[in-house]
């Protein structure tokens, strides 16, 4: 079976799986998290594995967007899709900010221009009186969709999330395999040769960075709406972190790799600490107890074990494991 076959039968599954979870008994709102997490890994994979820009300051798009959703909805009482247009545009406008900036410098300067930005977003929010400071802002309404479908049921707030998501992942698969995506690939191998060719690299690096911003701010958004709430943590730079975490243990440059590695990081973060209880109660350990306490130090150890000795990631070891017995069944 070819790896495109088999590619398209994995998402197929997985989009099955996802279509009849709630009546599996998998909780709603924790798979929607999942899957705005998801979409979030998405969007900077498709900056830094495909256009090979780190940005460090990804959290001021989730978390800006975030707020101005939650802002729209709570204070503007705006109805749902209002209100994710104005994340998702908000996102994309502060993408074209920090991108204006960030392209003009490359490597460890660009990346701590995004840091930098992201940082005075973060300080904006913490001393902003509409944000709620430390203590964020607390029930956001989910409102009417259109005015007619009420989303305070999870069952169909659900099925939004997954629509909107999967529509979002759909955008990024064409977005990388058009002529655009082929440039921005080209960019990220050898840039001094895709100049030559006549590109305005500047160009389609702002514009890759703008995409990703935007679709960055829409996972916040979708998060905001989901949960009820927008915080400081999600404009905080460690989200900037688990961002870059969740695409390299999943896969740089892959497109399944940021699902993979989101679920990976927000099922150990959320269910780390009911695994050490059943160890514990299974092997009379107390220590097990402590895991849940200890979910950053296990993070930067998967972290660690991937980048020694998975450095593909998850999903890029098993590619390239696939293409190499693709091609000893031919020989």
């Amino acid at each position: 079976m070819k790896t495109n076959n088999i590619a398209f039968v994995g998402y197929g599954l997985l989009l099955l799986g996802l279509l009849v979870a709630p009546f599996l008994g998998a909780y709603p709102i924790f798979v929607m998290k999942l899957m705005c997490f998801a979409l979030f890994a998405s969007a900077f994979n498709l900056l830094l594995g495909y256009t090979g820009m780190l940005s460090f300051g990804h959290a001021a798009f989730l978390g800006g967007s975030a707020y101005m959703t939650g802002h729209a909805l709570k204070v503007w009482a705006v109805t749902p899709e209002i209100g994710l247009l104005l994340g998702t545009v908000g996102g994309g406008l502060l993408g074209l900010i920090v991108g204006f900036f960030a392209i003009r410098r490359q490597g460890i300067y660009s990346t701590m221009i995004t840091l930098a930005l992201a940082q005075m977003l973060f300080f904006v929010c913490l001393q902003a009186p509409f944000t709620g400071g430390e203590d964020g802002l607390q029930g956001v309404p989910r409102g009417k969709l259109f005015g007619l479908v009420d989303l305070q049921d999870d069952l169909v707030m659900y099925y939004l999330v997954l629509v909107i998501v999967v529509a979002a992942f759909l955008l990024i698969v064409r977005t990388i395999h058009s002529p655009f995506g082929q440039v921005l690939k080209g960019i990220k191998e050898n840039e001094p040769r895709a100049i030559s060719l006549g590109y305005d690299t500047q160009r389609f690096k702002l514009l890759a960075f703008v995409l990703s911003a935007a679709l960055a701010g829409l996972a916040g958004s979708l998060k905001t709406l989901v949960l009820g709430f927008a915080t400081l943590s999600d404009v905080h730079w460690t989200s900037s972190g688990h961002v870059v975490l969740m695409t390299l243990v999943g896969g740089l440059g892959t497109l399944s790799g940021p699902l993979v590695g989101s679920a990976v990081v927000v099922l150990m973060e959320n269910k780390l600490g009911e695994v050490g209880a059943f160890l514990a109660s299974a092997s009379g350990v107390e220590w097990f107890n402590t895991l849940g306490e200890s979910v950053t130090m296990v993070t930067g150890l998967i972290f660690v074990v991937c980048v020694l000795a998975f450095r593909r990631g998850i999903m890029g070891e098993i590619i390239a494991l696939l293409a190499r017995l693709r091609v000893g069944r031919q020989v």
